[in-house]
């Protein structure tokens, strides 16, 4: 039997949440956009909104790889990061400058963009091979709940009914 931690004093108190109202299941769509629409007829058709819920189900993470990533490609990325630094650095010099602001803004560009070629190659050399690729995730969901306070579900359901007969209907 494990003993519960006792609170830091030294940390103010924490108010529990309150327990959040039981919901009832209405509709499941295959798509985001599809429960979106959902939520926007409810509110549409004057549901309060506020009692809905989307709960994406079976999480999963998608990786799309994009290309190669070499040390070029690391050092041009960084060459441009750098240099949209360099111009924030060089514009917030330039505002104290009293003449030659654009010599300073483009000083700034420049060293902003060769730090950041720099970086940019030495740290994906580092990787030592690791990871030699780009890519984007994302978070997906094979279903989509749409969910109200249970004590309204069935005006929920009765009004969702209504838009997928309009929808078969038109």
């Amino acid at each position: 039997m494990t003993t519960p931690a006792t609170p830091d004093p030294s940390l103010p108190p924490v108010a529990d949440a309150p327990p959040a109202p039981p919901t009832a299941t209405v509709a499941t769509f295959d798509t985001y956009g599809a429960a979106q629409r959902a939520v926007d007829y409810l509110s549409d058709n004057g549901f309060p909104v506020e009692k809905v819920t989307i709960v994406g189900r079976d999480l999963r993470i998608v990786e799309n790889v994009l290309g190669r990533l070499t040390v070029t490609r690391a050092a041009g990325a960084g060459l441009l990061s750098g240099a949209w630094l360099g111009l924030f650095i060089g514009l917030l010099l330039g505002i104290f400058s009293d003449n030659g602001w654009l010599v300073v803004l483009f000083a700034g560009i420049l060293i902003g963009a060769a730090w950041g070629a720099i970086f940019g190659a030495v740290a994906h050399a580092m990787t030592g091979g690791r990871r030699d690729f780009t890519s984007t995730r994302r978070l997906e969901a094979a279903q989509y709940s749409v969910n109200v306070v249970a004590d309204q579900a069935d005006e929920a359901r009765q009004l969702l009914t209504r838009m997928t007969w309009r929808q078969a209907n038109p």
